[in-house]
C-alpha cells in the first residue's frame, strides 16, 4: 500500500515502522516528537535533538497528536521501555527511582 498522507507533514506508509504516523519523508514517528514533548521540550527545542526536522513539521505533529491521541498513546504504550530495563540514573533524572 503506498504512503497515506495524515497530514500536511504527517504520512502513514506499510514500509516504514508498520504504519504508525512518521514525518513524511523521514523514519521519525509522531510518537518520539509527542515523547519529548511530554518531557518539557519545547518545541522549538525539539529541533536540538532532531535537527533534520523543520519547527512546522514539529509542530503538525503535535497538533496531529492532539487530534488523534488515542492512536499515538497506543504506539506509545506498546513501545514503553519496562522501568526494571532503564538504568537508575535515567531514572532518577526523569524523576523516578
Amino acid at each position: 500500500m503506498p504512503a497515506e498522507t495524515l497530514s500536511r507533514y504527517v504520512t502513514r506508509n506499510s514500509e516504514i515502522l508498520s504504519r504508525e504516523p512518521v514525518i513524511t519523508g523521514t523514519r521519525t514517528s509522531v510518537r518520539a516528537i509527542v515523547g519529548f514533548w511530554r518531557l518539557g521540550i519545547m518545541p522549538e527545542e525539539i529541533l536540538n535533538h532532531l535537527p533534520h526536522l523543520t519547527l512546522a513539521q514539529v509542530f503538525d505533529a503535535l497538533s496531529f497528536y492532539l487530534d488523534n491521541q488515542a492512536e499515538i498513546n497506543e504506539y506509545i504504550e506498546a513501545n514503553q521501555v519496562p522501568d526494571k530495563l532503564v538504568h537508575p540514573s535515567v531514572r532518577s533524572v526523569l524523576g523516578n527511582p
